[in-house]
């Protein structure tokens, strides 16, 4: 309690980020509400280890009464070359396994996930909305943003699935998706609105 107290009166980091922090912020916050996740900035909450850069991060519930953060976690740039690696950006978190178990649905049967390439930046925003769209529906979405588009593909192979949503500027002014379908080599063009549909019947 008595920490509290010091702690009320304290600065607030956020008063004083550098412009590449403000930045970043600025990138990650604009991401979240792309993809429609809601959030709350706490200006409180840090992390208990001091290789943590940029972001710390807690997942709360409200279904565990009191023991409500399942995730706590963040973002550490320097912890791979503090450790004598290249320089590796990073993020990452620990659970409660317990209470995560808790939060399980009675359905644990997983999905073959659906790959999605945005390339380009001004494909980035798109795709995070659309993903969390395509999850909404109950489709497993895996959002591969690095790399040609071969290597996408190639790597959305060893995943498992079976179809590829291709992004690109054109596909973003027309508001349509590249569909192809892995397994067969065929692609179809698809609009945003019917995308998840088209993907369920044709067994995503």
């Amino acid at each position: 309690e008595g920490d509290k107290t010091i702690n009320a009166d304290a600065p607030y980091i956020a008063d004083s980020l550098t412009d590449a922090a403000r930045a970043f912020w600025d990138t990650l916050t604009s991401g979240l509400e792309a993809a429609g996740v809601s959030f709350v900035h706490d200006q409180r909450l840090v992390r208990g280890l001091d290789y943590y850069t940029h972001t710390a991060f807690e997942f709360i519930t409200s279904a565990l009464g009191a023991q409500g953060t399942v995730i706590g976690g963040g973002r550490y740039d320097g912890l791979i070359k503090q450790l004598g690696g290249p320089p590796t950006p990073g993020v990452g978190f620990a659970g409660g396994i317990e209470r995560l178990a808790m939060l399980l649905a009675e359905d644990t049967s997983v999905r073959a996930p659906v790959v999605l390439a945005p390339m380009g930046e001004a494909a980035q925003a798109p795709a995070i909305a659309l993903a969390e769209n395509l999850r909404a529906a109950g489709l497993v979405v895996i959002n591969e943003r690095s790399g040609n588009l071969g290597k996408r593909l190639k790597r959305a192979d060893a995943a498992g699935a079976r179809f590829a949503v291709i992004l690109g500027e054109d596909e973003i002014a027309a508001r349509t998706a590249t569909v192809k379908d892995l397994s067969e080599g065929r692609q179809n063009s698809i609009g945003f609105d019917a995308l998840a549909n088209y993907l369920l019947e044709a067994g995503a």
